[in-house]
């Protein structure tokens, strides 16, 4: 590659610099949102400022932590520790709700020796630091008062592609938060990857989010990739998103060619909550792109949402199903941006036996969505034979997904030992290291279908249950069960594992009988997977827990079972007390765990 993408900024500031570069549109200032931009030019002033603050109080390869809420003066945060050649940690403020414990591993882990944040957040930030027995860091810079006269005193330095640039957090679905060592040349090169694949158009695609900034396809998305061609990103803060789904269509509305993007549980809400009245004043037509990734994808909930937005002129085309990893920055396969989903159904047996058969639709049958193909790196569907080798699979077998390509990470935050087991693996009759992601799927028709995590795997009497499919299967079976807030998941049993079932009630469920309820779910399961459910708890909403990006944090919803969190009304799925533990609490009997 000629140049390190931070480079490019530099020169959009000089070819284009009243162009608007990022637009903040700011919720908490109006119901309509207010709109804060800043152009290419004063993009990298106040980059080359932040630069030269940090260099008076840090030195290159220095940890530099990002506690600053959703906002432009994050997009300076990362850009300007890029510029001074510090190591970025992206993380969020201390007041985001339902991420503490995140946050204190991530901050922990990172070690930094500076804070940057708004002065808004300033308290929120001493308090979160003052509650810690680390040592403090060496400063805490407040991004809004940064003179923009220290830019003068900017002297550039060269950065490589080796050069780390930031440490991104997973989000943690199977395991505590790791930080992977993204460098310049993994950020440039995934940032070209999605661009390329959206086939954004220079100076005149735009790309508008909520996704968090400290999320990689956040980052990636909002930050980076509109750097590749000069291009406006417009974002907002996924709180005013939650709060007002239409908020993200609108971004989308009367734009010539905007690319978004989300998790599938995003569709599904979205869907559900903006009013018909709303949809009138939409117009979509101008939707290249809008990738759908970060948790299982669901068919279903493509097409109601294509068909809840037909009217506003979007494109069936436009939904584009992917798939993406932290450890290979974020991005990794998208569907053609002029195809439409495609979603395959496949045989239920055989697919857990390992193998991908059509299926005529009838029986049990496992609807999988298409995540594409890559584009710049390659993937393969391996075997492991050994601990750090393997064999590709040929196309129909379900594997581990391997990726190879120069976005792919070099290793994990001071852990030798796992960056070897996870980055430093040798394909069978192949050169070179490759990603062992933890994911299970399957190339068929020369596409990605990725049919899930490995550590999720059900494994009851010798026998693979894919969990998205089980919950499926519940949602499926009950109006009392709030949609796409399941999880599935196996705790040691005296001979084998055992499926429980933790899902979040819908408003449907008031004034039901809970033990019909779970009647009707055991036996759904019993038709659909040949298999008993163990346990089935109902709890209120909100109690499922999730990873940052919106995933099913499946086994931290095990440990919260297992040590007895949930509160009174679980409801075993006969209806009676599971194997003599006590309706109102399962007992602690087992173990304790990224598009």
């Amino acid at each position: 590659m000629s140049e390190t993408l931070i480079a490019q900024v530099e020169r959009w500031a000089r070819e284009i610099p009243d162009a608007p570069a990022y637009t903040f549109l700011d919720y908490s200032a109006g119901r309509d949102g207010v709109r804060h931009t800043l152009s290419w030019s004063r993009t990298h002033l106040r980059a080359r400022a932040l630069a030269v603050r940090l260099r008076e109080v840090m030195h290159p390869g220095e940890r530099v932590a990002i506690l600053a809420p959703q906002g432009l003066e994050y997009v300076v945060a990362m850009l300007g520790a890029m510029y001074a050649r510090v190591i970025a940690v992206p993380l969020f403020a201390p007041d985001l709700p339902g991420h503490a414990d995140r946050l204190i591993r991530a901050y922990a882990d990172a070690d930094p020796v500076c804070v940057l944040t708004t002065t808004p957040a300033l308290e929120g930030v001493h308090a979160f630091l003052d509650g810690r027995s680390a040592p403090r860091p060496k400063r805490i810079i407040t991004l809004d008062t940064v003179s923009d006269l220290l830019a003068d005193e900017w002297e550039p330095e060269p950065i490589g592609p080796g050069d780390l640039a930031y440490l991104q957090y997973t989000s943690g679905s199977t395991r505590a938060p790791a930080g992977v060592e993204i460098g310049h040349g993994n950020f440039t090169a995934n940032a070209r990857q999605l661009w390329t694949a959206f086939r954004a158009t220079p100076r005149v695609s735009t790309a508008a989010l909520w996704l968090p900034l400290f999320h990689d396809m956040g980052l990636i998305a909002t930050i980076a990739a509109p750097i590749v061609g000069g291009n406006q990103a417009m974002f907002m803060d996924p709180v005013a998103f939650v709060m007002h789904p239409v908020r993200w269509l609108r971004m989308l509305s009367g734009q010539e060619d905007v690319f978004t993007g989300g998790p599938n549980f995003a569709y599904e809400y979205t869907a559900s909550r903006v009013t018909e009245a709303e949809k009138a004043t939409l117009d979509l037509s101008g939707v290249s792109i809008m990738l759908n990734g970060a948790e299982p994808l669901r068919g279903g909930t493509i097409d109601r949402f294509s068909e809840a937005f037909a009217r506003c002129g979007l494109r069936p085309e436009a939904h584009t199903p992917g798939y993406g990893l932290a450890e290979a920055t974020v991005f990794v396969t998208a569907m053609d941006r002029d195809l439409p989903a495609r979603v395959t159904l496949f045989d239920r047996d055989a697919l857990t036996a390992g193998r991908a058969v059509p299926h005529p639709g009838r029986g049990r049958v496992s609807d999988l969505v298409s995540c594409g193909v890559p584009t710049g790196q390659r993937v393969v569907i391996a075997s492991a034979s050994g601990t750090t080798s393997g064999t590709a699979r040929p196309d129909g077998e379900v594997g581990e997904i391997w990726v190879r390509g120069p976005n792919v990470a070099r290793a994990y935050w001071r852990d030798a030992e796992r960056s070897a087991e996870v980055f430093g693996n040798v394909l069978e009759g192949q050169d070179g290291t490759w990603l062992r992601t933890g994911d299970l799927g399957v190339m068929y028709g020369g596409e990605l279908y990725v049919t899930g995590r490995i550590k999720d795997l059900i494994i009851v009497d010798g026998r693979n249950h894919y969990p998205q499919d089980v919950e499926m299967t519940v949602q499926e079976a009950e109006e009392a069960v709030r949609r796409d807030h399941v999880a599935a998941f196996a705790v040691p049993g005296e001979e084998t594992e055992r499926l429980v079932v933790v899902a979040e009630r819908s408003r449907k469920a008031d004034g039901r009988d809970l033990g019909e309820v779970a009647a009707n779910i055991r036996a759904a399961v019993t038709k659909n997977h040949d298999l008993r459910l163990h346990d089935f708890v109902l709890v209120e909403a909100g109690a499922v827990p999730r990873t940052s990006s919106g995933k099913i944090a499946r086994r931290a919803c095990a440990r919260a079972y297992l040590d007895g969190e949930f509160p009174a009304g679980a409801v075993p799925a006969d209806g009676l007390p599971a194997d003599g533990l006590p309706v109102d609490g399962p007992s602690a009997d087992g173990q304790g765990a990224d598009v």
